[in-house]
């Protein structure tokens, strides 16, 4: 329908030509005019009814001009912009004047409210009296948007300005070339510098010297492959005096992706560095001699049997008891005493290496950790210098004192596998060499025969601890790194001897190996594994997939796997509920039955993880030869992670490497919040330790996944 023949009035309708009396519009060629105007232009009468629309009108009221012309448009529009709408009408008509104003209106075919900048005028009839209004309203609705945004934009701005001058934390802004552009007040007040003084210069002016090479490799690789970096760093101030900073590096991008800016926020936090080293320091080390006390050394032994334990090298641990110390204290006195203490602990000092850790452990013993010996010929020489320095006279002030030392010895892992054994162990070497004339060393020789023993009556015992329903499963939580959401366990067999109470899988675990018995062990445990994942899928409405260990000897059976599927189908489980962990070792044979097994594993969808990984032999070859799908770094990685650089390198590499290959990470012995943040920036997908619980009887397991449902 034209535009003419739209127009409507109460009556009726209303033709071109009565539009031509009462307004004086010519006729000629009018439709296509009024059509053509680009804004929208509409036309209403004295009772605000409109007359007519042209085609952009309708495009920006979202309005079909038939449905519209001849209505007030209350129907179409909300009764707020309604009563808007008539009260700008009825002022055009009583003031007979053009006004222009702002104004919402709602868009039927966007389904929104839009802006409009609107200008309405009468329309004089022939007898001089406003008969009609025109109105025309351009859509500014974007305009607006944009003007709206910028002032957000600059309220922002203002805002992170304000924040960047008053902040209480130091703020250093460098550019893409790491020269210094920007500094804040309480980076001046920090270090000292003002920004004339540092302007255009490379932060390293501030360096303290206490950092390696290899912590800014680090330091500037985070920065590039995450654009983050927070940690600790030592620097100087402009007085040159020293300042442990807290601090936190951002990257700043151009809309190209390249570096714009790097962003640093610091804090000092040198007093408690200082008052945490000084606490450090009288938790760990004797204040008498300044060495190691017994805490430290038992945290330094158990790093140096784990390194010894994944290096293959012997480690040697000395007991050293001051003979006739107990005389010099009662002749002469305590004070006299701890002289000869000091003097003893450096003269042992000099007749160690560096690379050796001595400690007191209280009294008159003291302990060297040997790691890495060549041969015990060395070790030898080590406890025979010893002997020697202190057999010297020694001055005490007025007085002299001669005393003799006894040293016990024993070698790991020949003579003990174990902390509380070695220890044990090197106290009987001592007292052995006490018994021989003191001023000597003994090694402990019994070990053999007693272990010989040992294994024999274990063994026997262990051949009924399944029908006498000694043997237990417990599960360990493996967490998503990120979360700490249970995702999966490791199956970890336990043994509940009834006069021995619970035997370590140390223990027992290489007996079942060297015995046969693991074969029948081990498919318990898998059984008892596939119940605990059909347990919880039924309890908990959650599929947790559990590892568990298998030996070599597992491995070579062909039969296994079968059953295990068809125990799986049985109970409605996919195949993925079970994961089959596996050391090194197994792959390095690179056999054909491994091979095979593997590829039965692959086809049946068993999941495979190869446990400890970093320990072994860790041919990176055997990654790409056979189907893997998780690897466990080893906890001996994570222990120091966040203190040691080498741990970090090789941890973070491991997980960069596995993800290349399309391997997950699962994180061994997580204990400390430190760890799992730094594993998680490193990406490990998931974590396993103390720090979210130890191993548990499938009951504590129920709980701690209600808590999580919870």
């Amino acid at each position: 329908m034209g535009a003419v023949h739209s127009i409507r009035n109460k009556g009726g309708a209303m033709d071109q030509r009565r539009i031509s009396r009462d307004t004086g519009f010519l006729d000629h060629d009018f439709e296509e005019i009024f059509d053509a105007i680009p804004v929208a232009v509409f036309i209403k009468d004295r009772d605000s009814r409109v007359v007519l629309i042209n085609r952009a009108c309708e495009a920006q009221w979202g309005i079909p001009r038939e449905a519209i012309c001849g209505t007030d448009g209350a129907q179409f529009f909300p009764p707020e912009q309604m009563k808007v709408f008539l009260e700008k009408d009825r002022e055009v008509f009583r003031g007979g004047a053009q006004i222009e104003f702002e104004e919402e209106y709602w868009n039927s075919t966007l389904q929104e409210n839009r802006i409009g900048h609107t200008v309405k005028k009468p329309i004089y009839d022939s007898a001089g009296e406003p008969a009609y209004l025109v109105g025309i309203t351009s859509d500014i609705t974007e305009r607006k948007r944009a003007e709206s945004e910028h002032r957000q934009v600059e309220e922002s701005m203002k805002l992170a300005a304000q924040i960047y001058r008053s902040s209480s934390e130091a703020i250093m802004v460098t550019d893409e070339h790491n020269r210094i552009v920007d500094v804040n007040d309480a980076f001046t007040r920090l270090m000292g510098y003002e920004l004339s003084e540092i302007e255009g210069k490379d932060p390293r002016i501030m360096q303290s010297g206490l950092h390696d090479k290899e912590f800014y490799r680090q330091f500037w690789q985070a920065i590039k492959e995450h654009g983050r970096w927070q940690g600790e760093v030592w620097d100087r101030r402009s007085d040159g005096q020293l300042i442990a900073k807290w601090v936190t590096i951002s990257v700043i991008r151009s809309l190209d992706g390249s570096v714009f800016r790097h962003v640093a926020q610091f804090s000092d936090i040198t007093e408690k560095k200082l008052q945490d080293e000084l606490i450090w320091h009288q938790a760990n080390f004797d204040p008498l001699t300044d060495l190691p006390n017994r805490r430290l050394f038992r945290d330094r032994l158990e790093q140096e049997v784990k390194k010894a334990h994944r290096t293959g090298k012997p480690l040697a641990l000395l007991f050293i008891d001051l003979d006739r110390f107990k005389e010099i204290n009662d002749t002469f006195g305590h004070d006299k005493g701890d002289l000869l203490l000091a003097e003893a602990a450096r003269r042992i000092r000099l007749c160690v290496r560096d690379t050796d850790t001595l400690a007191r452990l209280g009294g008159d013993e003291f302990t060297v950790i040997v790691p890495e010996f060549q041969g015990v010929v060395a070790v030898e020489r080590i406890a025979q210098q010893i002997i020697m320095e202190l057999s010297a006279p020694f001055e005490l002030g007025s007085d002299r004192g001669h005393i003799s030392a006894s040293v016990g010895i024993t070698v790991y892992p020949d003579d003990a596998e174990s902390l509380e054994e070695l220890m044990k162990l090197a106290d009987r070497a001592m007292y052995l060499a006490k018994e021989q004339g003191r001023g000597r060393f003994a090694y402990f020789t019994e070990s053999m025969q007693r272990k010989a023993e040992e294994k024999r009556v274990l063994t026997s015992d262990l051949r009924h601890a399944l029908t006498r329903d000694e043997l237990v499963v417990y599960f360990q939580p493996i967490v998503d790194a990120s979360t700490a959401r249970i995702v999966k366990a490791e199956a970890l067999l336990r043994w509940r001897h009834p006069t021995r109470g619970m035997v370590s899988p140390m223990d027992f675990i290489p007996l079942a190996e060297e015995s046969g018995l693991i074969l029948e062990i081990g498919e318990w445990v898998f059984q008892r594994a596939i119940d605990a994942v059909a347990h919880w899928q039924e309890a908990f409405g959650r599929l947790i997939p559990v590892s568990v260990n298998k030996s070599p000897l597992q491995f070579a059976e062909q039969l296994a796997g079968n059953r295990w599927m068809e125990r799986l189908r049985t109970l409605s489980l996919p195949s993925h509920s079970i994961t089959v962990e596996i050391t090194e070792s197994i792959l390095i044979k690179d056999s054909p039955t491994v091979k095979r097994r593997l590829l039965d594993f692959r086809n049946c969808g068993v999941e495979v993880s190869i446990d400890d990984f970093g320990t072994g032999f860790s041919s990176l070859s055997y990654l790409k030869q056979f189907d893997v799908d998780f690897l466990k770094i080893d906890r001996s990685f994570i222990g120091n992670l966040a203190e040691d650089a080498a741990d970090k390198a090789l941890t973070e590499a491991i997980i960069v490497m596995a993800h290349k290959l399309g391997l997950k990470t699962i994180a061994e012995g997580v204990e400390t919040e430190a760890q799992r943040d730094m594993l998680v920036r490193f990406d490990c997908d998931y974590a396993q330790g103390y720090l979210f619980s130890g191993p548990l009887p499938i009951e504590g397991f129920d709980a701690l996944l209600q808590v999580q449902a919870a």
